[in-house]
């Protein structure tokens, strides 16, 4: 059996003179919307007047705003239904653009993983699949979501059931979300446990990347990313077979 350091380092052999274009993805794959927080708009009208936020990642981009005599304050407010509807509508195309993305990461790290040439297009490769991507994200937001309702706890457990959905679609996309779901479950019956201590063992590195202010995280999520790919393959049963067509190749 296969511990945290086993996978972390698999995952530095597997980025050994690949940091670069791992680094460069995964920043991609963030801005992109696999796993992160997209764009917000947020329009806040008060007895004082209206203002206008944008921002990205948590960080306000862009703001504006006025009083409602001032001609910026009285349209904001005159636009606040289109300006909602603007919102959502960005925030349902970014939703569905990260679903896609997340898949094409998982893919892109197991190519790291397998010892193959990782590629940029990995990425895209997962539009004619984005209903399947989108209903997977959805679904299991919704679960996990569901199961917090009853306890923290279960909504944690569920969280680390779904974990290997993306993964899964990666090698398996004409499965239906609800499947690759179900896979996942499956798979992940017993190795919940030890995806979280895998996880744990990076604190110190978290620590680390926090105190630079987040730029250390831009290897620290590769190093991350890598490790859960290796984690994947060991539960799946399918590390002996990537190797072998690597070898073969």
């Amino acid at each position: 059996m296969k511990y945290a350091s086993d996978f972390r380092a698999i995952a530095r052999n597997a980025l050994h003179g690949k940091w670069v274009i791992a680094v460069i993805i995964g920043l991609i794959a963030a801005l992109l919307g696999a796993g992160s927080d997209g764009p917000q708009v947020k329009l806040n009208i008060s007895d004082h007047g209206a203002n206008l936020n944008f921002g990205f990642a948590g960080q306000t981009i862009y703001s504006t705003g006025g009083s409602f005599n001032s001609g910026i304050g009285a349209f904001l407010v005159g636009s606040a239904i289109y300006i909602a509807l603007a919102a959502l509508v960005l925030a349902a195309v970014y939703f569905v653009l990260g679903s896609i993305i997340q898949v094409g990461y998982a893919r892109f790290n197991l190519e790291l993983v397998d010892c193959r040439e990782p590629s940029f297009d990995a990425l895209f490769a997962y539009f004619s699949y984005w209903k399947t991507t989108a209903v997977a994200r959805l679904l299991q937001s919704l679960y996990v979501l569901l199961w917090s309702l009853l306890l923290i706890i279960p909504g944690i457990i569920a969280g680390y059931s779904y974990a290997m959905t993306e993964y899964i679609l990666a090698e398996h996309p004409d499965l239906t979300a609800s499947e690759a779901i179900a896979c996942s479950k499956q798979m992940m019956a017993g190795n919940r446990w030890r995806l979280f201590c895998m996880q744990f063992s990076f604190l110190g590195w978290d620590i680390l990347s926090t105190l630079t202010l987040g730029i250390g995280y831009l290897w620290l999520r590769p190093y991350k990313q890598a490790a859960t790919a290796a984690f994947y393959r060991d539960i799946s049963g399918t590390e002996q077979a990537a190797y072998a067509d690597t070898t073969v190749e």
